[in-house]
């Protein structure tokens, strides 16, 4: 990104060097420290790595070309480290948001419990947070937010994944006076009853687990990732679950696909959404309009059409590739690629993907029992409705059948979570009760 290379260059001349540390070594971890070894030559170190298991941060920093971490086992050995240059792997996340000499901490391990008590721990100890967890920041992201402004830190979602990506578009139409009244993101499949099963084979060709892969193609991970650009534009959904208009003609163009949305419904505060089968495919888009006679003869000139609706699009989302930039704006720029401004706006609820019995435990996202649905936050606090970020583990006191939401009616919490601490905090917080 313009700006971020040289003030790395700026960082690596005066020996102040990012200091990054990475909870999380699944598929995404390893390919963010592959780029970070790869690509960002200047400005910037991936000190430590932590993951529940040893081996895949030992294998995450293998794949990077560095063959010899430390394995530490407090913040002590972990700062020392640091300060003579070593590479460390640990077990044990919080020595992460401990230790002296971690500037950043980089989250993506999409655990909803786990990856709440790393982000608070890190904001309590001063550090910045930038995570690539849409069902953590979906959850409770809000209430996150307010206690990183308290500790003066960043809290902030990434480049490259489709939200991040759609935010960076979303800043640019609205820098240029354009007012956005839809942010979407192209799918090429949407089916609510997938399951790990169903996804195995996708799944081992890309070397993916299968319920993750299972979350993207039921609904759940997009309705998440709209639900945090929602909140981070101040955006609603204009019903339970989005449009999600699905083209008529296989390739049919995004700019033709946009007819597909009812004109009534864009306008402000705008609406997310995604469609299904657009091309170019896969990207995210921006749907913009702009009063001003004169600056609409301007846009039709430059081919945006004659309005009253104009499409901006960002055909790729590059995921690890870009996270790095998400780095230096925080540590640098103090500047978050996406976060959430004030209250909740949207929501992802709990929706029963089989018929559902009194007594079951309920598995996680992209399992076989649950997907999620995008739901506007009021509605959802209104309706008692189950968040899907904290259904996992809940035990189900009544039948619930196929496709109904779950309330907080229906289940039985764990006891003792921290997401479900958070999560009252932020209802108390932005609904008074």
């Amino acid at each position: 990104m313009i700006l971020i290379d040289s003030a790395l260059e700026r960082r690596e001349r005066e020996g102040k060097p990012i200091r990054v540390a990475l909870v999380g070594a699944g598929f995404m971890g390893r390919g963010v420290a592959l780029q970070m070894f790869q690509a960002v030559k200047k400005g910037m170190r991936l000190v430590a790595i932590a993951n529940r298991h040893l081996d895949g941060a030992v294998r995450a920093y293998a794949e990077a070309g560095v063959s010899d971490p430390r394995t530490v086992g407090t913040a002590g050995e972990l700062a020392d480290n640091i300060r003579k240059g070593r590479f460390s792997v640990t077990e044990d996340a919080s020595l992460l948001c401990r230790a002296e000499g971690v500037d950043v901490i980089f989250e993506v391990t999409g655990a909803v419990e786990f990856g709440a008590g790393v982000v608070l721990e890190a904001i309590e100890n001063g550090k910045h947070v930038v995570q690539m967890n849409a069902e953590l920041d979906g959850t409770v992201g809000p209430i996150l937010k307010t206690y990183a402004d308290k500790a003066g830190v960043v809290y902030s979602f990434s480049d490259g994944d489709q939200p991040g990506v759609q935010m960076n578009l979303y800043r640019f139409v609205k820098g240029i006076g354009v007012t956005p009244v839809l942010c979407g993101s192209i799918k090429g499949l949407h089916d609510p009853y997938r399951n790990p099963t169903t996804q195995e084979g996708f799944a081992k060709k890309w070397g993916q687990k299968a319920y993750m892969v299972a979350s993207f193609a039921d609904g759940t991970k997009i309705s998440f990732e709209q639900a945090i650009v929602a909140n981070g534009t101040g955006m609603r959904v204009a019903r339970r679950g989005m449009l999600g208009p699905t083209v008529p003609t296989p390739g049919m163009s995004l700019k033709d696909a946009l007819a597909l949305y009812p004109e009534e419904l864009l306008k402000e505060p705008g609406i997310v959404d995604y469609v299904v089968g657009a091309e170019p495919a896969p990207g995210v888009y921006v749907v913009g309009t702009h009063d001003d006679p004169r600056q609409k003869h301007y846009l039709h000139l430059y081919k945006l059409g004659e309005g009253p609706f104009y499409l901006f699009y960002t055909p790729y989302h590059l995921c690890h590739f870009e996270a790095p930039n998400t780095l230096a704006r925080a540590a640098i720029f103090h500047d978050a690629a996406l976060t959430p401004q004030g209250p909740p706006r949207v929501d992802v609820v709990t929706t029963a993907k089989i018929d559902l019995k009194a007594g079951q435990k309920i598995d996680g996202m992209g399992w076989y029992m649950t997907y999620g649905q995008a739901e506007n936050a009021d509605v959802t606090f209104r309706e008692r409705l189950l968040p899907m970020g904290v259904a996992e583990d809940c035990v189900l006191q009544r039948d619930v059948k196929k496709d109904q939401v779950l309330t907080y009616d229906d289940v039985t919490l764990p006891d003792g979570r921290l997401c479900d601490r958070l999560r009252s905090e932020q209802n108390k917080l932005f609904f008074g009760t």
